[in-house]
């Protein structure tokens, strides 16, 4: 038990160093490029912490785990959005752009609609999971296409090569960090005899998000909102378009286990950050936003426990 404990304070304290030389790094290669905090966010930095969903995802569809597959997305969004969302946004509020606005949040409600929808009919058969796939393959090369950066920053420029460097580093420390700290969760809440079911609803989806929220954190105490929002929604799209995808060709997915709680919670966790656009103060995701999202997770999670 000792020993556990420490695995989970090192690879916890992994995350947080993985995450801030990740965030430098990314923001480093945005402007030598030319590209926005945004678009790293949406991209590089989005990829990079979902890859937890995706062993946990992959693997479940390789066993034949429909709902590990479903779920775990399902609860790393909803995780996403309401809790690192609000949180951040409780800290320290998250600007909003007009491509935000425009193209960015409403392509990722549009995505949400579309899993929902799914897990209506029943099932994300292969041929959902190849239209998701090229999907997703459409909106990154949009993303680039669209996402050239107007700023100009008097910040001292880190090397190419370094920035390359730390980027590949943080992301490294963050899913290894993030898959110890999985592993050393479950191992303690199995020990003191807390049930598979919360363990799954709790600590899976919440430790593979782990990566979102420390970067997310850091990413707005660098004062780089813009790379903390477009890496939750990148994590989000990466989720359903490119994770889900995969799952789905390597073997059907059956929605069975999803009740109609989930899928509400999922489609409002996307909406409120539709509302936080046009409702609140100097197009930022402010503190009372922030406030709502906690509020919804804390009864969705309440839920979880009460009914299941």
């Amino acid at each position: 038990m000792i020993l556990t404990i420490i695995k989970l304070i090192v690879s916890l304290a992994l995350v947080v160093i993985g995450a801030d030389k990740l965030v430098d790094g990314a923001s480093a290669i945005a402007k030598k490029a030319g590209i926005s905090d945004f678009v790293i966010g949406l991209t590089i930095v989005g990829f990079g912490t979902s890859c937890p969903e995706l062993v946990v995802s992959v693997t479940g569809a390789l066993e034949g785990l429909s709902a590990v597959s479903l779920g775990n997305v399902i609860g790393s969004n909803i995780f996403n959005t309401l809790l690192i969302l609000g949180i951040t946004a409780v800290i320290s509020p998250i600007a909003i752009s007009s491509q935000n606005k425009k193209t960015d949040i409403p392509v990722a409600i549009a995505v949400t609609a579309l899993l929902c929808a799914l897990i209506l009919y029943g099932t994300v058969s292969r041929v959902a999971g190849l239209v998701f796939l090229l999907l997703f393959a459409g909106y990154m090369v949009l993303c680039f296409k669209t996402g050239q950066s107007t700023e100009q920053s008097s910040e001292k420029a880190m090397g190419t090569t370094a920035a390359i460097l730390w980027t590949i580093a943080g992301l490294t420390a963050l899913i290894l960090g993030g898959k110890v700290f999985v592993d050393s969760s479950v191992s303690i809440a199995r020990s003191i005899g807390v049930s598979e079911k919360f363990i799954a609803i709790t600590l899976l989806a919440g430790g593979t998000s782990l990566p979102e929220l420390v970067t997310c954190l850091i990413a707005c105490a660098k004062h780089k909102d813009q790379l903390a929002l477009g890496n939750i929604l990148g994590s989000n799209v990466f989720n359903i378009l490119l994770i889900l995808g995969i799952s789905a060709v390597i073997n059907p997915i059956d929605c069975s286990a999803i009740n109609h709680t989930d899928i509400i919670v999922l489609m409002l966790s996307s909406l409120l950050i539709l509302m936080s656009a046009f409702t609140g103060r100097n197009n930022k995701i402010g503190r009372y936003d922030g406030i709502l999202m906690l509020m919804v997770e804390i009864g969705y999670f309440i839920n979880l426990i009460i009914i299941g």
